[in-house]
């Protein structure tokens, strides 16, 4: 059967505070942004592996906070007052390491924050100790930044989190399909984000349901071709 064109149309996840996959796995970060108001110094990292789920609880606690979301890479000189200025999540910290401009105007920020007593939440992939920061002054202050972490997901929640990923593209598979793809997938949120956007994929070019047949075709013949959800 020939294939049909399939395009790579993007797709918005739901980021809400009734979105959020609550589970064993990352009941401790919940509980640790809920309590933002003891927080060490105001300051928070929250670490975690791609796709796990970072940017959602972020978006939650600025949500609840009224706090400003800023991805690390994006920030300015001229920013700082403004972010400083009220409750703030700095995403993807640990992708800023080696850009002086950018490493100065994050000490500067924090030092504002701290100093006017707004709390300051942070997300990468690891701990600050690990984020490689050539500016010492700033290495010092990350890394005596109190961190919570994502872990990896049990299985109630990767089945939670592939029907999610799902939904965010208007797919709603057989629980039979999550329940087949869930234990034959590797074991991570990543993984599971690609596998959708895969499967996603494939059957737009059939112009199929997704099936558990076509599930496990996916899985065993295109595990190497998946498009990147990046």
């Amino acid at each position: 059967m020939a294939e049909q064109l399939a395009f790579h149309l993007p797709t918005k996840p739901a980021l809400g505070r009734e979105d959020f996959l609550l589970s064993p796995s990352n009941a401790v970060a919940v509980a640790t942004l809920a309590d933002w108001s003891a927080w060490p110094s105001k300051k928070m990292a929250l670490i975690g592996p791609s796709a796990s789920g970072k940017t959602h609880l972020a978006h939650v606690w600025a949500a609840e906070t009224n706090a400003t979301v800023r991805r690390a890479a994006d920030l300015t000189p001229a920013s700082v007052e403004t972010l400083a200025a009220a409750p703030c999540v700095i995403e993807d910290a640990d992708q800023i390491a080696g850009n002086r401009e950018i490493e100065e105007t994050l000490f500067h920020l924090h030092n504002l924050a701290f100093a006017i007593g707004n709390p300051l939440l942070l997300t990468a992939a690891t701990a600050p100790t690990r984020w490689g920061i050539t500016l010492p002054d700033l290495a010092s202050r990350m890394n005596a930044t109190t961190i919570t972490q994502m872990s990896a997901p049990d299985d109630a929640l990767l089945m939670a989190v592939l029907v999610k990923l799902f939904a965010d593209r208007q797919l709603a598979p057989a629980p039979e399909v999550i329940t087949y793809v869930a234990a034959r997938m590797d074991r991570s949120f990543a993984a599971a984000r690609d596998v959708v956007a895969g499967l996603d994929h494939l059957a737009l070019a059939r112009n199929r349901a997704i099936t558990r047949p076509l599930a496990a075709e996916f899985l065993d013949q295109f595990t190497n071709v998946m498009p990147s959800s990046h």
